[in-house]
C-alpha cells in the first residue's frame, strides 16, 4: 500500500469553516476519508494527543501521522495525491499570487471575525464587525472580478480557502441584519457556483442549521 493509499481520518466539528477546507481538498482529489466528528466541549484523547499544541479542529490523520492547521492540511492533500489536477498554479508567481490572496482571506474572513458580528448584540461593536467584514469581502471581490474562480477558470486553493464561509454568510446576515448580496454580489455568484460542485455540496452544511448553531453559541455567550 502506498502513502498516499492508506487510511485517512478527519477529526472535524460540522459546523467548522476550517474543518470545510480539508474534506473539500479531499473530495477534490477523490480521496475517501473517515470523519470523526468532535464534542468541543469534551475533546477525544485522539485530537488531545493529534493536535497537543492547539487543541483544535481540523486535524487530518493520514497514515497515523497527524497533521494540523486546514491551511496546512489542504497544501499537504495537494502534494501528496498528484493524480488528480493541482490546487495551485503551475508558475511560481501565480503559485505566489494564490497563496496571497488564501493568506488575505484565512485572516480576515475568519470564525473570529465572523463572531465580531454574532457574538455582539446590536450596537458599535456589532456594526464595526460588519464594516470590517464587508470591506475584507469587497477587497475578495475586487480580485475575482469577472473570473469563475479566484484561479480563473478553475478552482483552486483560493476558493477552497474562503469558500466554507459561504455556508456562514445567513447567519450572519441574520444576526447583525445585512445583506452580503446587496454589498459583494459577485462573491454571492461564486459562492452559489462554488456549491455546484460535489466536492463543496458535500461539505458545507445548510445554512439555517448554522444559524441555529449560531443561535446556541449567541445563548452561551450571553448575547441578546
Amino acid at each position: 500500500m502506498g502513502k498516499e493509499d492508506s487510511k485517512v481520518v478527519v477529526l472535524a466539528f460540522w459546523a467548522s469553516p476550517y474543518a470545510m477546507r480539508t474534506k473539500i481538498a479531499l473530495r477534490e482529489k477523490g480521496v475517501e476519508f473517515e470523519v470523526q466528528e468532535e464534542d468541543l466541549s469534551n475533546k477525544s484523547e485522539l485530537l488531545l494527543k493529534s493536535n497537543p499544541v492547539h487543541k483544535k479542529v481540523p486535524v487530518l490523520i493520514h497514515n497515523d501521522t497527524p497533521i494540523s492547521e486546514s491551511l496546512i492540511q489542504v497544501q499537504y492533500i495537494d502534494e501528496t495525491w498528484t493524480d488528480a489536477a493541482s490546487f495551485l498554479p503551475t508558475d511560481p508567481q501565480s503559485r505566489a499570487t494564490a497563496r496571497f490572496w488564501a493568506d488575505f482571506a484565512d485572516k480576515t474572513i475568519s470564525f473570529e471575525g465572523g463572531k465580531k458580528i454574532w457574538g455582539n448584540k446590536k450596537g458599535e461593536e456589532q456594526e464595526k464587525g460588519k464594516k470590517e467584514f464587508l470591506e475584507s469581502l469587497k477587497v475578495l471581490e475586487a480580485e475575482l472580478g469577472d473570473k469563475s474562480y479566484f484561479g480563473g477558470e478553475t478552482f483552486g486553493y483560493v476558493d477552497i480557502t474562503l469558500v466554507p464561509f459561504y455556508s456562514w454568510f445567513y447567519a450572519l446576515e441574520k444576526c447583525g441584519d445585512f445583506s452580503v448580496e446587496a454589498e459583494c454580489p459577485k462573491i454571492v455568484a461564486w459562492g452559489k457556483r462554488c456549491v455546484e460542485r460535489n466536492s463543496v455540496a458535500a461539505s458545507l452544511p445548510e445554512s439555517e442549521k448554522v444559524y441555529q448553531q449560531v443561535l446556541k453559541l449567541r445563548q452561551i455567550f450571553g448575547v441578546e
